[in-house]
């Protein structure tokens, strides 16, 4: 854990990523992969099958716009694909929709509410405004702001999803902090813009970058989960 190069009394507002970072995406995926692989006797190792997903959410997301949970539809043929299964269409669907049933991270409802008495709280988040919803539900907390992936029409990386954030919130960037797990996602395009950035991160005790693709950034600070972000950041 490091936190020396921050002080947290200079930010007013504090983004943040959802999934991965406060819902537990990687056990949503692998809950919702499985079934379809599992029929036909096959069953990789979680990393594997995350570091498979990753690749083909990535490429998803980087082509023309298109709702989550049909990114989401497309990444469970092209995962099965990987492995020589082809999936119906209603567990396509399923996956899509699964999202609603992620679970969230133990500490994420309580960490958000401290934070809560300090900062105000924005979303980040490359998702659909209803899978959002109800993820936002198992949080438990209202954000001051909320920024979709289906409001603004791309996906991060994509600069424009800061950027809509930025202007949304009406604060000079050095007044807000970006809070997330994913390098690729949201760590690199945060720095682009000039945004400091903390490193939640959940995989502290496992190899590899799980289901984000691998990159290379420096977080200003890194914490192992949210509960010790959210007791350096209020002390």
């Amino acid at each position: 854990m490091t936190d020396a190069a921050l002080d947290y009394g200079c930010f007013e507002a504090l983004t943040f990523d959802c999934y991965g970072t406060l819902i537990d995406w990687e056990t949503g995926i692998l809950a919702g992969l499985r079934p379809s692989l599992a029929a036909r006797g096959i069953n990789p190792p979680d990393d594997e099958l995350l570091e498979v997903y990753s690749r083909a959410e990535a490429t998803a997301e980087a082509g023309p716009y298109r709702r989550y949970r049909e990114i989401l539809a497309s990444c469970l043929r092209e995962v099965c694909r990987q492995y020589g299964v082809e999936p119906s269409d209603e567990a396509a669907a399923a996956f899509g929709a699964s999202v609603a049933d992620w679970p969230a991270f133990p500490d994420s409802g309580a960490a958000l509410r401290r934070l809560k008495s300090r900062f105000r709280l924005g979303v980040i988040t490359n998702c659909d405004d209803d899978l959002f919803a109800a993820s936002n539900r198992r949080l438990g907390v209202e954000f001051d702001w909320v920024v979709t992936a289906q409001a603004v029409g791309s996906y991060k990386p994509d600069r424009r999803n800061f950027e809509a954030a930025c202007v949304l919130l009406g604060l000079p960037r050095e007044r807000i902090l970006h809070v997330a797990q994913s390098l690729f996602h949201d760590h690199v395009p945060a720095k682009q813009l000039g945004l400091s950035t903390v490193w939640i991160d959940r995989r502290h005790d496992r190899p590899g970058f799980g289901a984000t693709p691998p990159t290379a950034v420096t977080p200003d600070s890194t914490f192992p989960d949210m509960a010790a972000f959210a007791a350096a950041a209020t002390r």
